[in-house]
C-alpha cells in the first residue's frame, strides 16, 4: 500500500492558515484523494479535551512548561491515533498546526527552548515531521485586521496575549522555513482566501505529482 502524505499548516495568530487547510483538504478531495482535515491541539477526542483546558484554562492558568507537556500529550494522542494509521492507510492528512507551533509558541516566544520541546516530541510522538510544512505568512497589520474581524477583541488564552509575544512567535516560524527549505514552504498570506489557496496549490504541486505517478 503506498504511503499517505502529511502536510502540516503553520502560523501566526489570524494568518489565515485553519481557511487554507481546510480548502486544501476540499481540494484534494475533488481530485480524488483520500484526505483528512484535523487541527492541534485536537483532532481525537482526548487530545480535544486537552484542547479545551489549554485555551479555556481553569484558574491561573498554566505556565509555559505545563502548557508545553499539554500540547505535547495532545500531540501524541493525534498522532499514535489518528495521523499515523492515516499515512500508514494510504490516506493524506491536512493539519492544522503541529509541533512547529509548540516550537515557536512554547518554545521561542514562551522561553522555554528548542531542544525542550524537540526533546518532548521524540517522547510523544516519535519525532513525527510532517512531509511539508506550509507556512502562511502574513503582515501584523494584516493579521491584527483579520483579528479584529474574526475574533471582535475576544481571544483565547494563547491568542489573547501580547503583540510583543505573537512577534516572536511569528519571527520564530520565518526563521524555522529559513533554516529548513526542503521541509518549509512559504506562502504569501495576503489576498482573498482563493488567492492564497492558488499559491498553496502551486507549492505542494511536488506532492500531488508524486501521488500520481
Amino acid at each position: 500500500m503506498t504511503r499517505g502524505r502529511f502536510i502540516a499548516f503553520e502560523g501566526g495568530e489570524g494568518t489565515g492558515k485553519s481557511t487554507q487547510a481546510k480548502m486544501l483538504a476540499e481540494a484534494l478531495a475533488a481530485r480524488g484523494i483520500d484526505a483528512e482535515l484535523t487541527r492541534e491541539p485536537g483532532g481525537t477526542p482526548g487530545a480535544e479535551a486537552i484542547r479545551a483546558l489549554l485555551l479555556a484554562p481553569p484558574g491561573e492558568g498554566w505556565g509555559t512548561p505545563a502548557e508545553a507537556l499539554l500540547f505535547a500529550a495532545a500531540r501524541a494522542d493525534h498522532v499514535a491515533r489518528r495521523i499515523r494509521p492515516a499515512i500508514e492507510g494510504g490516506r493524506w492528512i491536512v493539519c492544522d498546526r503541529f509541533v512547529d507551533s509548540s516550537r515557536a509558541y512554547q518554545g521561542r516566544a514562551g522561553g522555554l527552548g528548542d531542544a525542550a520541546v524537540r526533546a518532548l516530541h521524540e517522547i510523544g510522538s516519535g519525532g513525527l515531521r510532517p512531509d511539508l510544512t506550509v507556512l502562511i505568512d502574513v503582515t501584523p497589520e494584516l493579521a491584527a485586521k483579520r483579528l479584529a474581524a474574526r475574533d471582535g477583541g475576544l481571544s483565547d488564552a494563547i491568542g489573547g496575549r501580547d503583540a510583543e509575544y505573537h512577534g516572536q512567535v511569528a519571527d520564530a516560524f520565518r526563521s524555522f522555513a529559513a533554516a529548513d527549505p526542503a521541509a518549509f514552504v512559504v506562502v504569501d498570506g495576503a489576498g482573498t482566501p482563493e488567492e492564497v489557496h492558488k499559491r498553496v496549490v502551486t507549492a505542494i504541486e511536488p506532492l500531488l505529482r508524486d501521488a500520481v505517478r
